[in-house]
């Protein structure tokens, strides 16, 4: 009876559920579920999560990727959905899959470039098992990491100087002006512009090549009649001083700006001290060192310094343009890269400048005074940090700062404790740039990618110029030796190039300067020089008025004064 009961309760539903499905007025079957969407829930190169929207950095060249989804996928959609790239161009890949399906891991068949950025992408093509698809594109991009093998083969720490030292002066010796010898401004500009203040510099470097025997005295000679003949007879100057930029045939002014078209008192220190260097090494008794000794005390003496005081202030002004005049109306205030034009102003036998205009016009009446420790180093001068590492170099590629003082610092300590400050900084990385490190530093004005910048602690875009840690030789020589091998061995095949290192670089961006600047090469070879026999500052420093003028009449001390 329970069967036969169970049979009929059977028949009686089945019979129900028949009689719904005849008829005109029945509803629609049971729907079918819907498909489930899928979504990246985490990616990871290797054990390490991924940066969604930003760029992940150091990543291995033979890196595991794993995305994992909140869902198992489809695997026929997998190879066509997933994929690597560079530059746009699919790199070749293997998929295996973990975690019930719901992680795809993806392996580069090969190893990846170093220092190469990548693109993980996953398209709306990619579906779930239950048939959901990804709701938008999705790409991660991420950079691989340094590679350490060596570019070059390695030579011995002096021979390696040797060689930066005369790849570098190429720059001025190749590269320099055919008709006035002087310094083009850049390699990667108008041809006709040369620098004034960048040929200083180009000018110091002389007596170091002759020196290290990569170019005879006779050779250098020539090459001083050449820039002096120049500068003496062709090249504009305005009341002694020279612009910032001249056409290397004409002599004509170049304007750097609209109004700045006439004189750059700075420029023209810079130049000045060069040929003041030179005038010391070339002591010769020959017709032509003597004749060139004697054309340089003409530029020297020509230079009217005490004019650019503006009338009679206390202070030195920077520009002066015979259309424009005193419009700039720049003060030259300290602490900067000027001391260099206080000192030669004060040295002048012609039109020097007293004490005072130093004390209020450069010192601002040790208003330039700082006095903060950062990283551990005590500044005496100058802005929060230290500022871009130029104002480090460009005063004392001829004045020796080693027990140099006056009232307002000890000039050691000066350039030493803004140099540790910058390289600490940089070890720091408060940014977390992508490349800082121990070996990798140097803040200073560069090029940086789309434009110039003046690099430093508080003005840091990420870019590390070579010229700021090798121009620093003579302050942070084991820094600056460690700098110098990263950025040749491991860096020199982006970074070594026709005139020695490019002016600049950021690994992060994977950016790599295609130009060289004059006032970056020249102190590379010069600083260089200076930690390796002091030529340069014992030159310049050797210089009578120099002397005179740093002693009696700006009030400093040195064991060489």
């Amino acid at each position: 009876m329970r069967l036969i009961r169970e049979g009929l309760v059977i028949v009686s539903a089945g019979a129900i559920l028949a009689s719904c499905g005849k008829g005109g007025d029945n509803g629609p079957g049971p729907s079918p579920l819907p498909p489930v969407p899928i979504a990246l829930t985490v990616a990871k190169f290797d054990n390490t999560v991924a940066l969604t929207g930003f760029t992940n950095y150091n990543i291995r060249p033979n890196p595991a990727i794993r995305l994992s989804f909140n869902n198992a996928v489809d695997r026929s959609t997998v190879a066509t959905a997933i994929s690597v790239k560079e530059s746009g161009i699919p790199v070749s890949a293997g998929f295996a899959y973990e975690n019930g399906d719901s992680t795809v891991l993806l392996s580069p068949s090969a190893a990846l470039k170093a220092l190469a950025k990548y693109t993980v992408t996953a398209t709306t093509a990619l579906k779930s098992v239950k048939g959901g698809a990804l709701s938008t594109d999705l790409g991660i991009t991420f950079v691989t990491q340094i590679d350490s093998t060596d570019k070059f083969p390695v030579i011995a720490d002096n021979a390696l100087l040797d060689l930066v030292q005369q790849q570098t002066f190429k720059y001025f010796w190749d590269y320099g002006h055919p008709v006035s010898g002087l310094a083009r401004e850049r390699s990667n500009s108008g041809p006709e512009t040369v620098t004034t203040g960048g040929s200083g510099f180009g000018i110091m470097a002389i007596p170091v090549a002759i020196n290290r025997g990569f170019i005879s005295r006779s050779q250098g000679l020539a090459r001083m009649q050449t820039i002096v003949s120049f500068l003496k007879n062709t090249a504009q100057k305005f009341h002694g001083a020279f612009p910032h930029w001249l056409n290397g045939s004409t002599g004509v002014v170049i304007p750097f700006s609209t109004k700045d078209d006439g004189a750059d008192l700075v420029e023209t220190s810079y130049l000045m001290a060069g040929l003041l260097t030179a005038r010391q090494y070339f002591d010769g008794a020959t017709a032509g060192e003597v004749n060139l000794r004697s054309d340089i005390n003409t530029l020297w003496n020509a230079v009217e310094w005490n004019w650019f005081r503006q009338g009679s202030q206390n202070v030195l002004y920077w520009h002066w343009s015979p259309n424009y005049a005193w419009q700039m109306n720049h003060k030259i205030e300290g602490w900067n890269e000027c001391l260099i034009t206080y000192i030669l102003a004060a040295s002048s036998t012609t039109f020097g400048i007293p004490q005072i205009v130093y004390k209020e016009g450069f010192a601002r009446n040790g208003a330039m005074q700082n006095g903060n420790t950062y990283y551990g180093y005590q500044l005496p001068l100058g802005p929060a940090n230290g500022g871009p590492l130029f104002f480090a170099h460009y005063s004392f590629l001829g004045i020796n700062p080693n027990g140099l003082s006056d009232t307002y610092a000890n000039y050691q300590t000066q350039v030493t404790n803004h140099t540790k400050i910058n390289y600490e900084y940089c070890r720091a990385n408060p940014r977390a740039y992508f490349g800082y490190s121990n070996l990798c530093w140097g803040l200073t004005a560069s090029d940086i990618p789309f434009g110039y910048n003046a690099n430093e602690p508080n003005n840091d875009v990420g870019v590390i110029a070579p010229t700021a840690a090798l121009s620093s030789f003579p302050y942070t020589p084991t820094e600056s030796m460690n700098a110098l091998k990263f950025f040749y061995y491991k860096l020199g095949d982006k970074i070594w190039k026709q005139y020695g290192f490019a002016d600049a670089f950021s690994l992060k961006d994977l950016w790599y300067a295609d130009s060289h600047l004059a006032i970056d090469q020249g102190p590379i070879i010069v600083m260089i020089e200076n930690h390796r026999s002091g030529l340069v500052w014992n030159l310049l420093t050797s210089c009578p008025e120099i002397k005179n003028g740093m002693k009696n009449v700006l009030g400093f001390s040195a064991p060489y004064l």
